[in-house]
Protein backbone atom coordinates (compact mmCIF):
# COMPACT_ATOMS: atom_id res chain seq x y z
CA UNK A 1 0.00 0.00 0.00
CA UNK A 2 1.02 3.23 -0.91
CA UNK A 3 2.02 5.17 1.82
CA UNK A 4 0.07 8.90 2.60
CA UNK A 5 0.06 11.76 4.50
CA UNK A 6 -1.68 12.00 8.04
CA UNK A 7 -3.75 14.78 7.43
CA UNK A 8 -2.21 18.25 9.18
CA UNK A 9 -4.62 21.95 9.89
CA UNK A 10 -5.24 23.79 7.08
CA UNK A 11 -5.29 26.64 9.13
CA UNK A 12 -1.50 25.80 9.94
CA UNK A 13 -0.86 25.33 6.17
CA UNK A 14 -2.35 28.73 5.48
CA UNK A 15 -0.14 30.37 7.80
CA UNK A 16 2.73 28.66 6.05
CA UNK A 17 2.03 30.00 2.75
CA UNK A 18 1.17 33.77 4.23
CA UNK A 19 4.39 33.71 5.78
CA UNK A 20 6.43 32.69 2.89
CA UNK A 21 4.36 35.03 0.75
CA UNK A 22 4.84 37.94 3.07
CA UNK A 23 8.63 37.22 3.06
CA UNK A 24 8.69 37.31 -0.79
CA UNK A 25 7.00 40.30 -1.36
CA UNK A 26 8.62 42.07 1.47
CA UNK A 27 12.41 41.27 0.37
CA UNK A 28 11.68 42.08 -3.36
CA UNK A 29 10.94 45.66 -2.40
CA UNK A 30 14.17 46.98 -1.80
CA UNK A 31 16.49 44.60 -2.71
CA UNK A 32 20.17 45.13 -2.58
CA UNK A 33 20.87 43.63 -6.18
CA UNK A 34 17.83 43.17 -8.37
CA UNK A 35 19.30 40.37 -10.38
CA UNK A 36 20.54 38.49 -7.73
CA UNK A 37 17.50 38.47 -5.63
CA UNK A 38 15.92 37.08 -8.72
CA UNK A 39 18.10 34.24 -9.41
CA UNK A 40 17.61 33.37 -5.38
CA UNK A 41 13.80 33.68 -5.28
CA UNK A 42 13.12 32.35 -8.35
CA UNK A 43 12.73 28.67 -6.79
CA UNK A 44 10.09 30.43 -4.48
CA UNK A 45 8.22 32.06 -6.73
CA UNK A 46 7.88 28.85 -9.01
CA UNK A 47 8.09 26.22 -6.18
CA UNK A 48 5.44 27.64 -3.83
CA UNK A 49 2.33 27.98 -6.27
CA UNK A 50 2.90 24.52 -7.34
CA UNK A 51 2.88 23.02 -4.18
CA UNK A 52 -0.90 24.93 -3.56
CA UNK A 53 -1.77 23.73 -7.16
CA UNK A 54 -0.72 20.29 -6.45
CA UNK A 55 -2.18 19.84 -2.98
CA UNK A 56 -5.39 18.67 -3.61
CA UNK A 57 -3.80 15.83 -5.20
CA UNK A 58 -0.98 15.42 -4.16
CA UNK A 59 -0.96 16.66 -0.06
CA UNK A 60 2.69 16.92 1.87
CA UNK A 61 3.71 15.64 4.93
CA UNK A 62 3.69 18.08 7.47
CA UNK A 63 7.54 17.46 8.07
CA UNK A 64 8.10 18.39 4.42
CA UNK A 65 5.84 21.82 4.26
CA UNK A 66 7.82 23.19 7.36
CA UNK A 67 11.01 22.37 6.08
CA UNK A 68 10.12 23.54 2.87
CA UNK A 69 8.61 26.50 3.76
CA UNK A 70 12.00 26.99 6.11
CA UNK A 71 14.42 26.87 2.96
CA UNK A 72 12.03 29.20 1.18
CA UNK A 73 12.87 32.01 3.77
CA UNK A 74 16.61 30.89 3.71
CA UNK A 75 16.33 32.05 0.48
CA UNK A 76 14.76 34.79 0.42
CA UNK A 77 16.12 36.41 3.30
CA UNK A 78 19.72 35.71 1.23
CA UNK A 79 17.74 36.91 -2.04
CA UNK A 80 17.22 40.35 0.05
CA UNK A 81 21.01 41.43 1.01
CA UNK A 82 23.27 38.77 -1.05
CA UNK A 83 24.27 35.63 0.80
CA UNK A 84 27.55 38.13 1.38
CA UNK A 85 25.65 40.54 3.25
CA UNK A 86 23.04 39.20 5.23
CA UNK A 87 23.04 41.12 8.56
CA UNK A 88 23.14 37.47 10.55
CA UNK A 89 26.09 35.71 8.81
CA UNK A 90 27.98 39.48 9.37
CA UNK A 91 26.89 39.00 13.25
CA UNK A 92 28.49 35.93 12.92
CA UNK A 93 31.16 36.66 11.33
CA UNK A 94 32.02 39.63 13.79
CA UNK A 95 30.93 37.57 17.00
CA UNK A 96 33.15 34.77 15.91
CA UNK A 97 35.86 36.33 14.23
CA UNK A 98 35.19 34.61 10.93
CA UNK A 99 37.37 34.95 7.67
CA UNK A 100 34.19 35.73 6.09
CA UNK A 101 29.93 35.90 5.92
CA UNK A 102 29.08 31.76 5.92
CA UNK A 103 25.65 32.86 5.32
CA UNK A 104 25.75 31.21 2.03
CA UNK A 105 27.12 27.62 3.56
CA UNK A 106 23.78 27.48 5.75
CA UNK A 107 21.84 27.98 2.39
CA UNK A 108 23.84 25.38 0.93
CA UNK A 109 23.18 23.05 3.59
CA UNK A 110 19.72 23.73 3.39
CA UNK A 111 19.70 22.57 0.04
CA UNK A 112 21.11 19.16 0.71
CA UNK A 113 18.98 19.10 4.12
CA UNK A 114 15.39 19.81 2.29
CA UNK A 115 15.53 17.96 -0.90
CA UNK A 116 16.71 14.76 0.41
CA UNK A 117 13.21 14.98 2.68
CA UNK A 118 11.39 16.21 -0.16
CA UNK A 119 12.91 12.64 -2.29
CA UNK A 120 12.48 10.43 0.31
CA UNK A 121 8.49 11.39 0.51
CA UNK A 122 8.82 11.29 -3.82
CA UNK A 123 10.16 7.97 -3.65
CA UNK A 124 8.66 6.62 -0.81
CA UNK A 125 4.66 7.42 -2.27
CA UNK A 126 5.26 7.02 -6.10
CA UNK A 127 8.00 4.02 -5.95
CA UNK A 128 8.05 0.37 -4.60
CA UNK A 129 10.95 1.53 -2.15
CA UNK A 130 11.08 0.20 1.51
CA UNK A 131 12.96 2.26 4.33
CA UNK A 132 16.51 0.97 4.00
CA UNK A 133 19.96 1.27 2.47
CA UNK A 134 18.92 1.97 -1.38
CA UNK A 135 16.11 4.79 -0.11
CA UNK A 136 18.68 6.33 2.06
CA UNK A 137 21.42 6.62 -1.02
CA UNK A 138 19.04 7.46 -3.54
CA UNK A 139 18.03 10.66 -1.54
CA UNK A 140 21.26 11.36 -0.55
CA UNK A 141 22.26 11.41 -4.46
CA UNK A 142 19.39 13.32 -5.43
CA UNK A 143 20.16 15.85 -3.05
CA UNK A 144 23.96 16.12 -4.36
CA UNK A 145 22.36 16.02 -7.77
CA UNK A 146 20.19 19.62 -7.02
CA UNK A 147 23.70 20.62 -5.55
CA UNK A 148 25.73 20.36 -8.32
CA UNK A 149 22.96 21.67 -10.63
CA UNK A 150 23.18 24.55 -9.11
CA UNK A 151 27.00 25.13 -9.17
CA UNK A 152 26.44 24.44 -12.75
CA UNK A 153 23.65 27.34 -12.81
CA UNK A 154 25.99 29.74 -11.10
CA UNK A 155 28.85 28.87 -13.84
CA UNK A 156 26.02 29.70 -16.53
CA UNK A 157 25.17 33.06 -15.17
CA UNK A 158 28.86 33.94 -14.59
CA UNK A 159 29.16 33.15 -18.46
CA UNK A 160 26.36 34.93 -18.94
CA UNK A 161 26.23 38.56 -16.85
CA UNK A 162 30.02 38.07 -16.08
CA UNK A 163 30.91 40.75 -13.14
CA UNK A 164 27.01 41.26 -12.46
CA UNK A 165 26.88 37.83 -11.18
CA UNK A 166 29.50 37.88 -8.66
CA UNK A 167 26.43 38.64 -5.51
CA UNK A 168 25.08 35.19 -7.13
CA UNK A 169 28.22 33.67 -6.62
CA UNK A 170 28.82 34.69 -3.19
CA UNK A 171 32.56 32.97 -3.42
CA UNK A 172 34.06 35.89 -1.56
CA UNK A 173 37.34 34.87 -2.73
CA UNK A 174 37.38 31.52 -2.10
CA UNK A 175 38.77 29.15 -4.61
CA UNK A 176 37.12 26.17 -2.62
CA UNK A 177 33.62 27.29 -2.78
CA UNK A 178 32.19 25.01 -5.35
CA UNK A 179 33.38 22.03 -3.23
CA UNK A 180 32.16 23.61 0.01
CA UNK A 181 29.14 24.19 -1.28
CA UNK A 182 28.45 20.64 -2.16
CA UNK A 183 30.10 19.40 0.99
CA UNK A 184 27.22 21.30 2.82
CA UNK A 185 24.34 19.99 0.72
CA UNK A 186 26.21 16.17 1.69
CA UNK A 187 26.38 17.33 5.26
CA UNK A 188 22.41 18.48 5.35
CA UNK A 189 21.40 15.89 3.58
CA UNK A 190 22.88 12.89 5.40
CA UNK A 191 21.46 15.16 8.97
CA UNK A 192 18.07 15.22 8.06
CA UNK A 193 17.80 11.80 6.73
CA UNK A 194 19.21 11.02 10.21
CA UNK A 195 17.40 13.13 12.12
CA UNK A 196 14.16 13.03 10.41
CA UNK A 197 13.91 9.85 8.82
CA UNK A 198 11.61 7.96 11.59
CA UNK A 199 9.26 11.04 11.87
CA UNK A 200 8.86 11.40 8.14
CA UNK A 201 7.62 7.42 7.95
CA UNK A 202 5.48 7.89 10.79
CA UNK A 203 3.91 11.24 8.89
CA UNK A 204 3.69 9.08 6.05
CA UNK A 205 1.41 6.63 7.54
CA UNK A 206 4.08 3.62 7.11
CA UNK A 207 4.72 2.72 10.76
CA UNK A 208 2.10 3.07 13.62
CA UNK A 209 2.17 5.21 16.83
Amino acid sequence: MTPRPCPWPRLERIGLVAAVTAALIASGIAPHDRLTWFMEVVWVVVGLPLVVLLWPRFPLSRLLGWLLALHALVLVYGGAYTYALTPLGLWAQEVFDLARNHYDRLGHLMQGFVPAILARELLRRLTPLQPGGWLAYLCVAAALSFSAFFELLEWWAALIWGGAADAFLATQGDVWDTQWDMFCALLGACLSLMLFSSLHERQLGGLKG
